[in-house]
C-alpha cells in the first residue's frame, strides 16, 4: 500500500502551510503600503488644495489669476459660469466695468492722416517699390500661448464689406470669398446669437457697405461704436452717430468694440485689463494707409489658447498701427486667402460660423456687386434663432 507523505521543514511545520502563511503576510503588507500611500496622497492633495485656495483668494497674484479665469469665461457662451469663480455680484460689476471702459475708449476723436502712394501714369514704365507691393501679405504671428496671422492689405480702397446672399441665414467667410471672387476675407461685426446657436443673419448696430446703410438698429439720435473705412481709405473707429458717420463719408463699416489704439497710442494699459484670453480678430491701419488684420486662434490646447486685447494691441503697435479696433472674435475668428481658411477656427465645424458681415479684399472692387440682403426688413422682423 502506497502512502503519500508531505514535506516537513526542520521546525516540524508542513512546507505548504508555511508558504501560504508567508503569502498572506505579504498580501497584508502590500495592502498596508497601498493604504498608507493613498493616505499620503489624499493628505497631500488636501494640503495642496487648501494652499491653492488660500493663494487664489488671499493673495494679490491669486486674485489676479482668478479674475483672468473669470474674464476668459466671460468671453465664451458660458459667461454665467464666471460667478463660480468670482461670485455673481463681482461678475455683474466686472461686465459693467468693461462696458464703461469700452465706452470711454471710443470717445477720443481720431485725427490720423494716411499717405497713400500716388500713382503717376507718366512713369508707368519705371519700376516703383510701392507700386510693386503685393495687395495682400500674410505673416504668421505667435506669442506666449497663442498663434495666428497678420494680414496686410496695402491699398485700403480695395476693401469692401461682404454680406450674406440668402435671406434668413448668415454666410461663412470662405463662402463669401469664393462667391464674390475676393482675394481674401476676415470676419466682421457682431450679431444676435440666441443661446450661442444663432443663424448669423441679424447684425448688431449698423452695417454700411459701398457707402450705403444696409442695416441700422440704433436710430438717428443714438450712437454706436463702429469699425470701418471712409471713401478715401482712412480707417474709422470709435463712437459715432449715424449723422456723424454720413458726414465722415464712411464707405464700409460694422458695429463692434473696443477701439484699442487711437492717434498712435494704445488704450489698454496692461494684460490685466485685456478682457481674458480668447480667439481674436482686430483691424488697424498704418500711416501709409495699409490695413492690418490680426486673427488669433484660441481654445485649442496644444495649438493656441488665445490672446487678450493687450496682446492684440501690442501686435498692432509693433506693426505700425496708428489706429486699431477689436472685431468679433471667439468662434467667429477666421482668415481666408484664395478661398482657403488659413487659421484654425474654434467652432464645432472647424471652418468658421455663419456670419452677417466680413471684410473682403478685391483686385477690382468697383466691379463687385453686393446686394443689400436686409432691404425692406426691420430688426423686429428677423428671427435670429430660426434656421
Amino acid at each position: 500500500m502506497e502512502t503519500k507523505m508531505r514535506s516537513i521543514d526542520p521546525t516540524g511545520q508542513p512546507v505548504l502551510n508555511r508558504l501560504g502563511t508567508i503569502r498572506r503576510k505579504r498580501v497584508k503588507q502590500r495592502r498596508g503600503r497601498f493604504l498608507r500611500w493613498m493616505l499620503y496622497a489624499m493628505t497631500f492633495m488636501m494640503l495642496s488644495g487648501t494652499l491653492a485656495l488660500g493663494w487664489l483668494f488671499l493673495t494679490p497674484s491669486g486674485n489676479e489669476f482668478r479674475y483672468l479665469m473669470a474674464d476668459t469665461v466671460i468671453t465664451t457662451k458660458h459667461r454665467n459660469w464666471a460667478k463660480y469663480i468670482i461670485g455673481q455680484e463681482a461678475l455683474d460689476q466686472r461686465v459693467a466695468e468693461y462696458q464703461r471702459n469700452f465706452d470711454a475708449m471710443g470717445v477720443e476723436r481720431d485725427t490720423h492722416v494716411i499717405h497713400l502712394p500716388v500713382t503717376d501714369p507718366s512713369n508707368a514704365s519705371e519700376p516703383d517699390e510701392e507700386q510693386d507691393k503685393p495687395l495682400v501679405e500674410i505673416k504668421p504671428i505667435s506669442g506666449i500661448g497663442y498663434k495666428g496671422y497678420l494680414m496686410i492689405v496695402s491699398d485700403p480702397t480695395k476693401i469692401r464689406l461682404g454680406v450674406p446672399s440668402k435671406l434668413g441665414r448668415g454666410e461663412k467667410v470662405d463662402s463669401m470669398v469664393k462667391r464674390t471672387g475676393a482675394i481674401a476675407g476676415v470676419n466682421g461685426g457682431g450679431f444676435a446669437d440666441p443661446n450661442w446657436q444663432g443663424n448669423g443673419f441679424q447684425p448688431i448696430g449698423v452695417v454700411i457697405s459701398q457707402g450705403k446703410v444696409y442695416y441700422d438698429d440704433i436710430g438717428k439720435s443714438k450712437s454706436t461704436q463702429v469699425v470701418g473705412i471712409d471713401e478715401s481709405g482712412t480707417m474709422i473707429a470709435g463712437r459715432y452717430s449715424m449723422k456723424e458717420m454720413q458726414e465722415l463719408g464712411i464707405r464700409e463699416a460694422v458695429t463692434f468694440q473696443p477701439r484699442i489704439i487711437v492717434n498712435g497710442k494704445g488704450l489698454i494699459k496692461n494684460a490685466k485689463d485685456g478682457w481674458g484670453i480668447a480667439p481674436r480678430t482686430a483691424m488697424g491701419q498704418r500711416e501709409d494707409g495699409a490695413i492690418l488684420f490680426v486673427v488669433i486662434d484660441g481654445r485649442q490646447p496644444g495649438h493656441s489658447i488665445g490672446a487678450n486685447l493687450y496682446d492684440v494691441q501690442q501686435i498692432m503697435l509693433e506693426n505700425g498701427a496708428v489706429i486699431a479696433a477689436n472685431l468679433d472674435g471667439g468662434s467667429s475668428s477666421v482668415l481666408v486667402k484664395d478661398g482657403e481658411i488659413l487659421n484654425k477656427p474654434s467652432d464645432k465645424s472647424g471652418n468658421g460660423r455663419y456670419l452677417p458681415t466680413a471684410f473682403l479684399v478685391f483686385e477690382h472692387p468697383e466691379e463687385v456687386d453686393i446686394p443689400n440682403i436686409w432691404e425692406g426688413l426691420r430688426p423686429q422682423d428677423i428671427n435670429a434663432a430660426q434656421w
